[in-house]
């Protein structure tokens, strides 16, 4: 059996309901905004497609404003109301850019995260979600939501262990750009 692995070429970035009502309940919101910032960053940088769902936006509010600055195509803004992320669109941009793999980050890790990357999984992909880039209001409840999706076959990763997977040589054109983002990187 082939082992996972992360290869710009396959892989999707999905940030999931950075929002700002949302980032409000989260203690160690700065730590989740920089590192999906980063992977956001990071993803433009090697050419990896990425989208950024919203839960509800009407009474969640949209996407925090560092976040959104990121975010190269406004196109990319998916809203929903289902709390897995994989909704239809979601569904149909992974289909057409033929991404089997999808890295994970966002809120919260127990309900949206935890049912994305189930989702994921129950389609053929594979998932990886990054746990440095992710969050909970309730922190206790991101150790069970992570034996959860392990359990179902996604992946744990962190946002530099990902980075240098993606880069995967030292010769690498973004290399550089990528060194410089991982300085970022807030644990």
């Amino acid at each position: 059996m082939p082992i996972p692995r992360l290869r710009p070429d396959e892989t999707a970035l999905l940030v999931i309901d950075v929002q700002d009502k949302l980032v409000s309940t989260i203690p160690d919101r700065d730590r989740l905004v920089t590192n999906c910032t980063i992977l956001m960053r990071m993803a433009g940088e090697l050419g990896i497609p990425l989208l950024i769902t919203e839960h509800y936006p009407t009474g969640l509010g949209r996407t925090v404003s560092s976040v959104n600055a990121a975010m190269i195509d406004p196109a990319a803004r998916i809203e929903k109301t289902r709390f897995s992320a994989l909704v239809d669109v979601v569904d149909e941009h992974l289909l057409a850019w033929r991404r089997p793999s999808v890295l994970i980050c966002g809120l919260e890790a127990h309900v949206c995260v935890l049912q994305t990357a189930l989702d994921l999984q129950v389609t053929g992909r594979q998932s990886f979600v990054v746990l440095d880039a992710v969050a909970a209001s309730q922190p206790e409840q991101i150790a069970p939501a992570t034996r959860r999706w392990e359990a179902a076959g996604a992946i744990t990763t962190g946002v530099m262990s990902a980075m240098y997977e993606l880069l995967g040589d030292a010769t690498h054109p973004a290399r550089r750009a990528c060194v410089e983002l991982a300085k970022g990187i807030r644990r």
